[in-house]
């Protein structure tokens, strides 16, 4: 699942493990420690996400919650804090929106 709020860009997969954990991975450092900081992010060069760290699928569930709860903004591409991410998130809006309209019903 990828998760975008305005200041990260999150994947959260259930990979490897026992289930009680989640993988979430970010592309930039300290995207992962900004809604998780009592964690320990491991640098993992040789994967196509550079961040990540295991955390407790419940842990995962109560922060994506508390996201929700603190929502305010009403269009989340103004939210977004910084012009680089911003710029990417642009990108992504572009591709859904292309996807959107050839799935159109005419």
């Amino acid at each position: 699942m990828w998760i975008f709020t305005p200041s990260s860009f999150l994947s959260i997969v259930d990979k490897g493990g026992d289930g009680s954990t989640l993988l979430i991975r970010a592309r930039r450092e300290g995207e992962i420690e900004a809604h998780f900081p009592e964690v320990v992010v491991e640098t993992t060069p040789r994967n196509d996400y550079l961040y990540r760290a295991r955390i407790d699928r419940e842990r995962v569930a109560q922060t994506m919650a508390e996201i929700i709860r603190k929502l305010h903004h009403p269009n989340y591409k103004a939210a977004i804090k910084g012009p680089d991410l911003h710029d990417s998130c642009m990108e992504v809006w572009d591709v859904m929106y292309r996807y959107q309209n050839r799935h159109r019903k005419q």
